[in-house]
């Protein structure tokens, strides 16, 4: 009975070793991820940087266009080519960078790249991403150019809307600036171990 017993606590004791050392080793490959991770936000943020610097001069001049229109005017999309682009044409296929600014009939900017006066990263819009009244509006389009877009509510959130500033059946304008998509920087993966850790409900 006594042996019993101390079998069986040299295998509790085992078991909170070999415990501590998973645990331990869970913390180096999380703390190695966190690096890594880190690094490419640092390399991520000195992208966004490097284009706002380019491209926020050639945008906010146009933020003058946001203001009040009349809601019932925008019965049809419409588009107002602003900056004829010289790069690849734009189709409803298309994959592309884009720099925007988006705004309600009261004038109210709703979502835009400018953040404190700068550009954000700018917006990888793929197929069947966006709204109607984009994939339809940007048609035509080619890289390097700057277009306004007047977006009837069926093409943009119609009778269900989207959030407190696009209330249902509201038309919408944009300013949409098409880029040349930037060069994609690899986000780095969780190591397999850390992976079947949290797969297996690691806290």
């Amino acid at each position: 009975m006594i042996i019993g017993t101390i079998g069986s606590f040299a295998m509790i004791v085992l078991a909170n070793e070999n415990d501590q050392r998973d645990q331990t080793r869970i913390k180096e490959l999380e703390a190695e991820y966190q690096v890594a991770y880190s690094g490419y936000q640092a390399k991520l943020d000195a992208q966004a940087a490097e284009l706002s610097k380019k491209y926020y001069p050639i945008l906010e001049p146009y933020s003058s266009r946001v203001g009040v229109f009349n809601k019932g005017s925008v019965t049809e999309l419409e588009t107002t080519d602003l900056v004829v682009g010289d790069g690849e044409g734009i189709t409803s296929d298309s994959s592309f960078s884009v720099y925007y600014i988006g705004w309600n009939p009261e004038g109210v900017v709703f979502d835009q790249s400018i953040k404190d006066g700068s550009l954000i990263a700018p917006f990888l819009v793929t197929p069947g991403s966006v709204i109607e009244g984009w994939t339809e509006g940007v048609d035509g389009m080619k890289v390097g150019g700057i277009r306004e877009l007047s977006i009837p509510a069926d093409m943009a959130y119609g009778d269900t809307g989207s959030g407190e500033d696009i209330l249902p059946n509201t038309p919408l304008k944009f300013i949409v600036m098409i880029i040349p998509t930037p060069e994609e920087i690899a986000m780095p993966e969780i190591p397999s171990e850390l992976l079947q850790y949290y797969q297996a409900g690691g806290a």
